[in-house]
């Protein structure tokens, strides 16, 4: 017997019931924010901005982006993987996106929509 549902994992993606071909980014932002809150939970104040920033890059950021290259995207999904910047905001505590910015450019940190 077969059940009806509105969401499907395979591969790792969430697949969901649409007229055309759609992915769900819910659970890949939420693997992203969990992993970066284990990173600020463990190393703390105790580590360098730069390495924080790095272990993020490399650790957290193909959880994001896993399968999303293979994946159409529409301008609310790409704006909503770019909203993951916030990091700025708890790593830095700062609050001006113009801040953000300037940070970005300084460490080399791209947006998920630059990175597809």
């Amino acid at each position: 017997m077969i059940t009806w549902v509105s969401e499907l994992r395979y591969l790792g993606m969430i697949l969901v019931k649409s007229r055309s071909f759609k992915v769900c980014l819910d659970y890949a932002e939420r693997s992203f924010y969990r992993a970066a809150n284990a990173i600020f939970g463990k190393t703390g104040r105790l580590a360098s901005e730069k390495m924080i920033l790095q272990l993020i890059v490399s650790k957290c950021m193909p959880m994001l982006l896993f399968g999303l290259e293979a994946c159409t995207r529409n301008k609310s999904q790409l704006l909503s993987l770019n909203f993951t910047i916030n990091i700025f905001y708890e790593l830095f505590q700062i609050n001006s996106i113009e801040i953000v910015r300037a940070c970005q450019e300084s460490f080399g940190f791209e947006v998920p929509s630059v990175l597809l």
